[in-house]
């Protein structure tokens, strides 16, 4: 995932000038010691923090490192503003952390590093600078280290999204108006666009024409799906296709590192290009370049994030369709603890990666396009191309940040799982189990105005999204809330 930020992360210890300086040098040590236990790699800037000359010391010598993220470690009360002005003059997140008492006596020993991370968040605040600050910041070597490991992939996402531009293809459809929002939150939080036309993108596709790589993709396209499982005289087409999207990316990348695209897939596209991109749009998501459907701008953003935090790839789905209650009942019912109402179909024609779907995944054609593009009861021409199966058991997190028709951004984030059981029907498609889905549908999804398409993350990643959605200045995270704590807008007579 060459796409994909590595985090390369660095620790800052800063020390009050009244406190021994020797007892932030010993507790940071202590904490790259725990971090090297865990496997975190952890460069040690030597320089530690009293004054501002200090900082800027500091700040140049993790920079000669390499680190593009950082942990201020306040091994005791801290100096208020060079450890706060750290996080101004370097170019990355910055995690906040504190020394916990234990390690010493409590005369020559204490930090009081518990009343400096208050000082230092007030002057975040004052200087209007960001800084990641953990939800109990507070702790020993280990807890720090925990910290640390909880803050890459969070660290991850943001170093992701400052150097992201998402490129386009196509106008946003007309009777999907979910699809059309601002890109007006796409500036707010650093993230480029770039909008093309759907003729642009044909134009380069015929100029693939002949590639000489062509026979090397279509190799691997024919070792990923296995004999039978796809159709041998498109592969060349659907390479040459995936060819102009990798080389598109590279040649229109500009000033930043990592690349999203958002095409239009329908309906012109089939028959434009002699096939289905679905399956494309796959093997591009596989290697950590998401390519959203319908031009859903915000969909390419929040696979991306997820992509960063997840460090594995994620697809993009319809919230499609509910679960029939003959399968409920013969399937779910008294084998899993969810109602009816927990349940649905995530559906789309076939974007998702091979690696997520059952082994009896297979490049197959998109039935209502068929029906929609060409004759009645014809053999399927280029309406072939999409990536079906369902979708294997896996834990699962749906979200999405969405940017509303006011121009601001909101997102949701739930937890839940794929469910082992048979959809029975068509597309890459699986039966979901979320906690109280029926509430959260109603009182988030629908209640909210969010468009049909959502996420999906392979784990349960809900606590580093959070965590990055509120450093990127969401207000609104929603989330499928307990009967426990009832939705602002929930009938509490129902």
């Amino acid at each position: 995932m060459n796409n994909i930020p590595e985090v390369k992360l660095g620790i800052i210890a800063v020390s009050r000038d009244c406190f021994v300086i020797s007892l932030s040098q010993r507790r940071r040590s202590a904490i790259v010691a725990a971090c090297a236990a865990k496997g975190v790699d952890l460069y040690e800037a030597q320089t530690t923090v009293e004054n501002e000359k200090d900082m800027l010391a500091a700040v140049a010598e993790v920079k000669e490192a390499g680190c593009n993220a950082l942990v201020v470690f306040l091994g005791n009360f801290g100096p208020e503003t060079p450890e706060t002005l750290i996080a101004k003059n370097f170019d990355g997140p910055v995690m906040y952390a504190a020394a916990a008492e234990g390690d010493g006596d409590l005369i020559n020993g204490r930090g009081d590093a518990y009343c400096g991370m208050l000082n230092c968040s007030y002057n975040l605040g004052m200087r209007h600078l960001k800084g990641y600050i953990p939800e109990y910041p507070v702790g020993t070597a280990e807890d720090v280290a925990e910290m640390i490991v909880g803050f890459v992939p969070i660290a991850r996402a943001l170093i992701g999204v400052s150097n992201l531009k998402i490129i386009t293809f196509g106008p946003r459809p007309q009777d999907f108006f979910a699809c059309n929002a601002p890109i007006k939150g796409l500036y707010e939080i650093g993230v480029e666009i770039e909008e093309n036309s759907e003729l642009d993108l044909l134009v380069s596709y015929k100029a693939h024409a002949d590639d000489p790589r062509i026979p090397g993709v279509c190799a691997e396209m024919a070792a990923e799906m296995g004999e039978g499982k796809y159709y041998p005289e498109l592969s060349a087409r659907m390479a040459q296709f995936e060819l102009t999207l990798l080389d598109w990316a590279e040649a229109h990348k500009g000033a930043r590192k990592y690349v999203a695209f958002a095409d239009k897939c329908w309906p012109a596209f089939p028959e434009a290009f002699g096939f289905e991109p679905c399956y494309v749009n796959s093997r591009l998501a596989s290697r950590g370049i998401p390519v959203a459907c319908e031009v859903d701008i915000y969909g390419a953003l929040s696979e991306y994030i997820g992509m960063c935090v997840s460090n594995d790839t994620v697809t993009l789905l319809d919230i499609n369709n509910s679960v029939p209650k003959s399968i409920y009942d013969s399937d779910i019912a008294g084998k899993y603890n969810y109602v009816l109402t927990d349940t649905f179909m995530g559906f789309h024609c076939g974007n998702t990666p091979a690696c997520k779907l059952c082994a009896d995944r297979a490049v197959k054609y998109q039935l209502i396009q068929h029906r929609l593009l060409e004759p009645k009861d014809s053999e399927p021409d280029f309406t072939r191309g999409t990536l079906e199966g369902d979708i294997a058991p896996s834990d699962i997190t749906f979200y999405r940040l969405q940017c509303d028709s006011e121009g601001t951004l909101r997102s949701y984030i739930a937890q839940g799982e794929v469910l082992p059981v048979a959809t029975r029907s068509f597309g890459g498609i699986g039966v979901f189990a979320i906690p109280e889905m029926g509430r959260f549908y109603r009182h988030v999804l629908i209640q909210k105005r969010y468009p049909h398409h959502g996420a999906v993350a392979f784990g349960h990643y809900g606590k580093a999204l959070f965590e990055v959605f509120k450093f990127l200045g969401v207000q609104d995270i929603a989330y499928n809330q307990p009967k426990s704590l009832p939705y602002p807008t929930e009938n509490p007579f129902c």
